[in-house]
């Protein structure tokens, strides 16, 4: 599925359920926050649904074992020239770093069968893994931009509840006579309440982004910094022979 169209399909189930826990399940106070209520909701549905999958893919993107202990015997079984078993361990790991590897050593072995200069071995195995990685590196990144984006919305969207509540106060202050007490109260009331919402889903946002981009950053470090130790030991060795 495209990721624009998750993303809509997304937000229509999220309006959906949130409809039906505004009118069915909240009690009588936070309703009268009024229907801004509502998409304080579904945004809040959203960052929640974007949390749970990114765990879990950054947890998949990381492979089935330890990931430096995996990085580590990779590195030091290409340096004793087992490149097969360096192989092995990418396919039994998986995950990003677990098929860049792969892939880079694959094409290593086989321009080596075809006695290639070394540089042209080296610029082949770094075009591999470059390919290799801007497959991968979208996976990662799927849904950081949609949570950003609600951290902004969230945050614009409560205030403009905020607005609508304080409007509601005023009017209720320029009534003629007394100051409708009520209407005043349901005014702050609305206010706070869609305040509040707004801060909640843009905390949580902007809480969910920083931790995934900062994983992402972790994971992306880890793999250059593999990339670059084999690299430098399939061109010590080759230039060595």
């Amino acid at each position: 599925m495209k990721q624009s169209v998750f993303t809509i399909t997304l937000l229509a189930l999220a309006l959906v359920v949130s409809f039906f826990i505004y009118f069915y399940l909240l009690p009588q106070f936070i309703r009268d926050g009024g229907y801004i209520v509502i998409l304080l909701l579904a945004l809040s549905i959203m960052v929640i649904t974007f949390i749970i999958e990114r765990s879990f893919s950054l947890r998949k993107a990381e492979g089935k074992g330890s990931l430096q202990k995996f990085l580590k015997e990779v590195v030091s079984h290409t340096q004793g020239k087992e490149f097969e078993t360096a192989i092995e361990l990418c396919k039994k790991q998986g995950g990003v770093c677990g098929n860049v590897l792969q892939s880079g050593l694959e094409r290593f072995l086989v321009v080596q069968k075809r006695k290639m200069p070394i540089e042209k071995q080296i610029s082949e195995v770094k075009r591999v893994v470059e390919e290799a990685t801007a497959l991968e590196m979208p996976l990662l990144e799927k849904n950081l931009i949609a949570i950003s984006t609600i951290a902004s919305i969230a945050t614009m969207v409560g205030l403009l509840g905020t607005t609508l509540g304080m409007i509601r106060s005023f009017q209720a202050l320029a009534s003629t006579g007394a100051p409708d007490a009520v209407q005043l109260s349901l005014g702050i009331s609305e206010a706070l309440i869609n305040t509040a919402g707004g801060l909640f889903a843009a905390i949580t946002s902007i809480v969910a982004y920083n931790v995934f981009v900062n994983k992402v950053d972790n994971l992306t470090f880890l793999l250059d910094e593999a990339v670059f130790e084999i690299v430098e030991i399939l061109n010590m060795d080759e230039s060595a022979e």
